[in-house]
């Protein structure tokens, strides 16, 4: 089973972690184009916990509304795991919440180089103790890496704050 073929009951197992932890949830994008945003939206209800996003697709909006540093970018690229971590970081900063979550990809079917081929996503969950990051390259054509990512990243957020649920209830 893929991470897509269960988002419907991923968002759902969020949004009763972040209804019980109230906690507050935004999310960066970047390959995924708004896509987490969707899926979570979906769900009726999800404003109690969900703030919002921002889909940064040029490296000026990563920098300028996320606040990823310049040499992130210089040095490691849009699709690193050090820029994954900074959008997660600069959501969760920028939007004032628990929980940030950050996508970069090269969801293709161009962009790839040698060392980061078509397929590759970094994932970065932010919270105010941790900021973990997942690195996958999906199979398939652009869509299905998009949603790939967007199943991998609800994995990760309640990977995130899982562990509190558990000894917050």
């Amino acid at each position: 089973m893929t991470p897509q073929d269960n988002a419907d009951d991923l968002v759902i197992e969020l949004a009763d972690t972040f209804n019980d932890l109230g906690y507050q949830l935004a999310v960066a994008e970047s390959c995924t184009g708004g896509m987490l945003a969707a899926a979570i939206t979906d769900l009726a209800g999800v404003s109690s916990f969900f703030v919002g996003g921002v889909v940064s697709y040029s490296n000026e909006v990563k920098q300028g509304l996320l606040g990823v540093p310049p040499e992130v970018l210089a040095d490691h690229g849009a699709v690193s795991e050090q820029t994954a971590q900074a959008m997660a970081e600069g959501v969760r900063n920028r939007l004032e919440v628990d929980v940030g979550v950050g996508i970069t990809g090269i969801a293709g079917p161009d962009g790839a180089t040698d060392r980061k081929p078509v397929g590759l996503v970094y994932v970065a969950v932010a919270t105010a103790d941790q900021t973990l990051c997942r690195e996958d390259v999906w199979p398939g054509d652009r869509a299905a890496v998009r949603r790939a990512s967007v199943g991998a990243a609800l994995q990760l957020i309640l990977s995130a704050v899982g562990s509190r649920r558990s000894t917050s209830v």
